[in-house]
This record gives C-alpha cells, sequence and structure tokens, in this order.
C-alpha cells in the first residue's frame, strides 16, 4: 500500500518538476505584466532609498502603517500605493521643488516584500508565509513549501479574502493549464488537508487504513495492501460505507473516504 501511494506522489512531484519549465513561460508573461505595472508598495516592506552623491539622504526604513516613510531634510512621503519608480519620482520631485538639489539622480529598491503575501498551511513539508515578490500561481507557492507531504491529501484548498472557499486538485494543478493553476493574491490562503483515508479488514496482508488515490478501486486498493491472506477471497468483499449496513460489491467499484472494506474467508 505505501509503496503504491508513494509512486503515485512521487510521479506528482516528477511531473510538477517537469511543469516547471513550462510554468516559468508563463511566468515570464506574469512577470513582464507585473514589472510594466510594477510591485505596489504598502505598509511594512522596506525600501532602500539612494540619492547618488548624496549620502546624507540615503536611507533604508520600513512603510509606517500609515504608508508613508520619512526622509531627512525632506520629512514624510507617501511611499504606499506606489512603485519603487514612483516613488523615486516623488522623492526626485520633492528634493527639487524643496531646493534642496538641483538635479538628483535618485533609486529605489525594495528590500522586503511584506505587505503582500500568502499563507501555506497543512500538510506541506514547510508550512509557513510566502511573500509575493512576484507573481506566483499555485503550484510554485506548493513547490516553494516543498510540497504536499505524505500525509497531505490529494487536493488543497484555496481561501481568498470575499470569496468562498475553492478546492483544487493536485493532479489538475500538475497537468492542467493556467485556468487550473491560479494566478495567487496577497492575503491567500492554501490549505492541504490531512489525506482521504479507508480502511481494509478481514482477510487481508495488510489491513488498517490506507489513503484514498483518485479513482482506485477496491481491487487496487487490496492488491496495494498485500493481497488477501490464504483463506481470504478476493471475490468475497463486502463494503460498509457511511451508516448504511455492509452490502457485497463488486471489486472494481471506486472507494470512497472513510470506506470499510472488508475481506471475507473462502469457502473451503
Amino acid at each position: 500500500m505505501t509503496d503504491t501511494i508513494d509512486r503515485f506522489r512521487r510521479a506528482l512531484v516528477t511531473l510538477a518538476l517537469l511543469l516547471v519549465a513550462a510554468i516559468a513561460v508563463v511566468g515570464m508573461a506574469d512577470r513582464a505584466q507585473a514589472q510594466e505595472a510594477g510591485y505596489v508598495l504598502g505598509p511594512d516592506d522596506t525600501v532602500q532609498v539612494v540619492v547618488y552623491g548624496q549620502s546624507e539622504f540615503n536611507i533604508t526604513t520600513r512603510i509606517k502603517s500609515d504608508g508613508t516613510i520619512v526622509m531627512p531634510l525632506i520629512g514624510s512621503v507617501k511611499a504606499a500605493g506606489r512603485t519603487n519608480l514612483s516613488l523615486a519620482a516623488a522623492i526626485t520631485d520633492a528634493l527639487t521643488k524643496g531646493g534642496l538639489l538641483k538635479s538628483p539622480i535618485v533609486n529605489v529598491e525594495i528590500m522586503n516584500y511584506l505587505s503582500k503575501s500568502v499563507n501555506v498551511a497543512g500538510k506541506v513539508a514547510q508550512p509557513g508565509i510566502i511573500p509575493l515578490d512576484r507573481p506566483y500561481r499555485v503550484l510554485e507557492a506548493l513547490l516553494k513549501a516543498g510540497w504536499v507531504n505524505d500525509a497531505g491529501a490529494t487536493y488543497i484548498y484555496l481561501r481568498r479574502p470575499g470569496q468562498e472557499e475553492m478546492r483544487l486538485d493536485v493532479e489538475d494543478l500538475v497537468r492542467g493549464g493556467p485556468d487550473k493553476d491560479l494566478l495567487l493574491r496577497g492575503g491567500d490562503t492554501l490549505f492541504v488537508p490531512d489525506a482521504d483515508l479507508a480502511f481494509l479488514t478481514g482477510q487481508i496482508n495488510k489491513p488498517g487504513g490506507f489513503a484514498v488515490l483518485p479513482n482506485m478501486t477496491i481491487r487496487q486498493a487490496i492488491a496495494a495492501a498485500g493481497g488477501v491472506t490464504a483463506s481470504g477471497s478476493s471475490n468475497k468483499v463486502g463494503l460498509i460505507r457511511g451508516n448504511a449496513k455492509e452490502v457485497d460489491v463488486d471489486t472494481n467499484q471506486i472507494v470512497q473516504k472513510n470506506d470499510v472494506i472488508v475481506v471475507k474467508e473462502r469457502l473451503f
């Protein structure tokens, strides 16, 4: 059982890595659009301001909660809602109009991107906060978080402020296009829940819980659990689903979450 699940997960990871190059092509378009528009600064972002040849104006500072930074000799300058280029232009204008410098050359670099971030939680290798220092899609964020771990489900949830929770299948993210692999926004949360489990009992070599893979049949589940015992019969299988009574089933039936599969003894 574990080997089958591991092979499935390794296959998804391999496909994900192979698609990174393809995603990069889409990402280039995303980044080109973002660069044209520019990253919009917000509170808690850190910027470095350099006025060439005038070191007394050079600062590295965090944008305050009111969206401003404080520049030497200039005072408060609005930073939130601007790009690094438009902030540099505003500082240049303030220096010139204030009679402080004649033709200053101002450069603004973004040192820390904190005003826009995505939360990645649940069954991933490295849960945490990912700053949106560039456009990220869901698959890229999962890869950056170390991918879904062995205890994770084959689907994830995208929680976006003001919208209904969205369920995204991991396989669709890997195999699908940009319409499946959504572009993330600041404030989004990706949550990977525990894997869906079903249970095997009776005359089975490896009874117990197992992760339900997409379109897994009862026959496949039995095979992944080492098959039936010497006294068991693969043709005599019962199923308990929900609160219903046990019924005999065809082993080609698809396994569902919380199913209890009972392998019965053969008749000698």
